[in-house]
């Protein structure tokens, strides 16, 4: 039975290495989406690879949205964007790594901190503006591409609009 069980989890540090050689190796970009969780009634952004959709659904996310596409390494004009998870508002929140610092967001409860791919910093003829807007009634965050509908979100109460960096449109 000890065997079993450590050559399972042998298999699942080697599966969970050879996702992360595969995220954020080749140099390239990567798709960035949109989870949302009815049960917590959160949304959370999620790298394309950062996990296998399968284990999404399973754990009650839906409705999958492309928003952008984002750099899978490091470089010039180039900030690493981070996923915190709060236990206690079951929120997800992408930061970008000079935005807070780990302490403040520990503070403000969030752990779990896990790089999810890197943004841009200089706008192009190829990006898109992304933002983060706060949901206060829930303590809940959305990301979003820059579409113009501002007025959209603040009728379904979300409030202080935050640049955060851009995306790609196009790879």
């Amino acid at each position: 039975m000890k065997l079993a069980a450590i050559f399972f989890g042998l298999g699942i540090a080697s599966l969970c290495l050879l996702m992360t050689a595969s995220f954020g190796q080749d140099g390239g970009h990567v798709a960035v989406n949109r989870w949302y969780s009815p049960e917590d009634q959160q949304y959370r952004m999620v790298a394309e690879n950062e996990f296998v959709d399968s284990e999404l659904y399973k754990g009650g996310w839906t409705n999958k949205t492309f928003l952008f596409y984002a750099c899978n390494t490091s470089g010039p004009g180039r900030v690493a964007v981070n996923s915190w998870f709060n236990s206690v508002s079951h929120s997800y929140l992408s930061v970008c790594e000079d935005e807070y610092t780990d302490e403040q967001m520990m503070k403000n409860g969030y752990r779990q901190k896990q790089l999810q791919f890197y943004g841009l910093t200089k706008k192009s003829e190829k990006t898109v503006c992304v933002y983060r807007w706060l949901l206060p009634a829930r303590h809940g965050w959305i990301t979003i591409p820059d579409n113009n509908d501002t007025d959209l979100y603040l009728k379904k109460g979300y409030h202080h609009k935050t640049y955060q960096f851009y995306g790609l449109v196009k790879k």
